[in-house]
């Protein structure tokens, strides 16, 4: 079974801008982590090494492990009146907290 991840064209462009303003920061990291209010909590950081258990989306990058959970999700980027934020939509969730980083499968 291939593991995919959809990125939006803001998530794209938003992770190209960070990028391209830090020389340091080269790989856009999505890891999935044990805790938050509902189980697991999305983390997202900048690196600049990639690890042989991760996997490459362009300029972004996801162990295998949390790809395994968060795998046929869509990333996007949403400005909103109280701030601007990475979020994934995961049709694995069986639910989520109010705040979008917390979830549980």
């Amino acid at each position: 079974m291939t593991k995919k991840i959809e990125f939006t064209d803001r998530a794209k462009e938003q992770i190209e801008k960070i990028i391209s303003e830090d020389q340091i920061k080269k790989f856009f990291r999505i890891s999935v982590k044990g805790g938050g209010c509902s189980g697991f909590k999305y983390n997202f950081s900048f690196d600049n090494k990639i690890n042989k258990e991760d996997v490459l989306f362009g300029n972004a990058i996801i162990d295998n492990t949390s790809l395994d959970i968060i795998s046929g999700s869509v990333i996007d980027f949403k400005k909103e009146m109280i701030g601007e934020s990475f979020v994934i939509n995961n049709p694995k969730a069986s639910s989520s907290c109010g705040c979008g980083l917390s979830f549980s499968v």
